[in-house]
């Protein structure tokens, strides 16, 4: 999600994170024995913001920002899957072309990232890199892609991106595109799920060993990416629509389809998919102001105009708090998919700085709470491996190895 959006349709609010003193010891050192990784990270926003620094800790409160080094650490967050996200544009040879290029550049950004801090930080390309480069107390860098749309009509840009890196790819975001339809284009559907080349693409996926990501799918294309592809597939940050009926939720009868072909669910924080919240006409109209005087929070090319923008963005919410999903809620979406999928096909993505965040869980430093309800509920830390890691791991494996066997 892009950060205007984020920021305008003002979903969550400040003051919201939880101290490691309110999780329970014994359930804090179950969590640090795990490999946790979450499968949607859209920090690779703030590294072009000048200024910003992974290594550097902030906090929501402070700049409303969600993921850095020293966050990830404090939370047990042995890394995850950092998203090349392009919103929809136009769906022209220009409109691709951009796309195409603004992808690239991002990954080679997260590249950078990884460059400068090899200490702190190693890229991964398969899955069994995942726990050397834990064990080796370095975070876990996957590269995935939101949204096809930088694909346009060129199919061979996957195998580019695989080659970046890329081992996980979204089909669609929030609106059609070449490739399927979206679960919240407010045109409808245009292609009745996915287009002749959006099968191409899962496909091409399979042929390459990445993993196809249907979060943003309409339900027809997720049933379709579900009955064409040979590997399984992931919803990288999705929520359940039986418990909260929104487009973007997934039904149960697609989850135990998921499941029977050995995919995953990561269970998505983000509010306004969690449960159903008011709209403040004022909030968002204040919020549309300030982008506009800004030009964007990227734009902003010195740190007074940053410092001020970031007040009157705290003013705003002091003016017009903005309501947010408790953790409850949020719990009750993953314990419904545990239910319905069972423990061997739902994960975990707060789709960080991206637009995720409950009350409680505002950032990556609450992760341990969701360790430490999921014990109170009678799961075990072997369930608990499988959450945070071990299942979104094996889909990857199977991936890998169904590419291998062609």
């Amino acid at each position: 999600m892009s950060l205007a959006r984020f920021f305008v349709q003002g979903w969550l609010c400040a003051g919201l994170a939880v101290s490691l003193q309110a999780v329970d010891p014994a359930a804090l050192e179950v969590h640090r024995r795990l490999l946790v990784l979450d499968t949607h990270f859209d920090t690779a926003v703030h590294l072009t913001v000048p200024g910003w620094s992974v290594m550097e800790r902030r906090s929501w409160e402070r700049d409303f920002t969600q993921v850095d080094y020293p966050r990830l650490i404090e939370g047990g967050v042995d890394g995850g899957f950092w998203a090349l996200f392009v919103s929809q544009g136009p769906r022209t040879l220009e409109g691709h072309a951009r796309a195409r290029d603004t992808a690239l550049m991002i990954a080679l950004r997260i590249r950078e990232m990884v460059a400068r801090h090899p200490a702190q930080f190693a890229l991964a390309t398969r899955a069994d890199d995942a726990a050397r480069i834990a064990a080796e107390g370095r975070q876990v860098v996957y590269l995935s892609m939101e949204n096809g749309y930088p694909l346009g009509r060129d199919l061979s840009l996957i195998q580019t991106f695989r080659q970046l890196g890329v081992c996980m790819m979204g089909v669609v975001h929030t609106a059609n595109n070449e490739l399927a339809d979206s679960a919240t284009d407010l045109k409808g559907p245009e292609w009745q799920g996915l287009s002749p080349l959006g099968r191409e693409m899962v496909a091409e996926c399979n042929r390459l060993g990445i993993v196809v990501d249907a979060s943003h799918a309409s339900d027809a294309a997720l049933a379709q990416i579900l009955e064409h592809s040979t590997a399984p597939i992931v919803l990288s940050h999705s929520g359940c629509k039986a418990v909260t009926d929104h487009p973007r939720n997934v039904p149960d009868d697609l989850l135990r389809t998921l499941a029977a072909k050995g995919g995953v669910i990561q269970m998505n924080a983000f509010s306004a998919y969690v449960t159903s919240l008011p709209i403040i006409p004022e909030r968002n109209r204040a919020l549309q102001a300030l982008f506009a005087s800004a030009g964007g929070w990227r734009q902003i090319d010195s740190d007074a105009k940053r410092l001020a923008f970031l007040e009157a963005r705290r003013e705003i919410d002091r003016r017009y708090p903005a309501p947010v999903a408790t953790f409850d809620e949020f719990m009750a979406h993953v314990l419904h998919a545990l239910r319905v999928a069972g423990v061997d096909h739902v994960g975990f993505s707060g789709d960080f700085d991206g637009g995720g965040g409950v009350a409680d869980l505002m950032d990556v430093t609450g992760a341990p709470r969701v360790t430490a309800r999921l014990l109170a509920e009678g799961y075990s830390e072997a369930d608990l491996a499988k959450f945070w890691g071990g299942n979104v791991l094996r889909v990857l494996r199977a991936a890998e190895e169904r590419a291998a066997v062609r």
